[in-house]
């Protein structure tokens, strides 16, 4: 299978907001990036989206290491929360719905398609990539015209 790096982040002016995404996929010495900004959103359903469509640009299982400066989504993927979430039909260990189940399930579903592996980036730290997906993300947000909902 194809090694893969997926770069992402998320970004919002406002929370909720006009926000964006924006990614960096590596294949070898091919470079691919994408961006989208939203009227309405949050900073984590932008983050999640991000990886999303990073995922969803792969025509092929692949390995992927998605180096996200998100701790929410590394957390819960690699600490099996967003499993208990959906195992418990998207309620928290609180009873309280779990948030983005929308976007989370769509996530889920990509992970099965690939091996990927989660990785923590500490943001706005000088990560060239991680400083250019945040690039992205923001420009995005300015863009017109911004799509109004924030759905897969």
């Amino acid at each position: 299978m194809k090694e893969i790096e997926l770069y992402t982040d998320g970004a919002c002016s406002g929370n909720p907001g006009p926000g964006g995404y924006g990614f960096v996929l590596k294949y070898k010495e091919h470079i691919k990036e994408k961006s989208q900004g939203y009227a309405s959103t949050t900073n984590n359903r932008m983050e999640l989206m991000a990886i999303i469509k990073g995922l969803e640009s792969l025509k092929e299982s692949c390995n992927v290491k998605v180096y996200s400066d998100s701790k929410y989504i590394v957390d819960a993927i690699n600490k099996k929360w967003v499993y208990k979430w959906e195992k418990n039909n998207w309620l928290r260990s609180n009873n309280k719905p779990a948030l983005n189940s929308d976007l989370w399930k769509r996530l889920l579903e990509l992970v099965e398609k690939h091996n990927v592996e989660f990785n923590w980036v500490k943001g706005h730290a000088g990560h060239p990539e991680n400083e250019r997906c945040d690039q992205l993300a923001t420009s995005a947000i300015k863009e017109t015209p911004l799509i109004e909902r924030d759905t897969v």
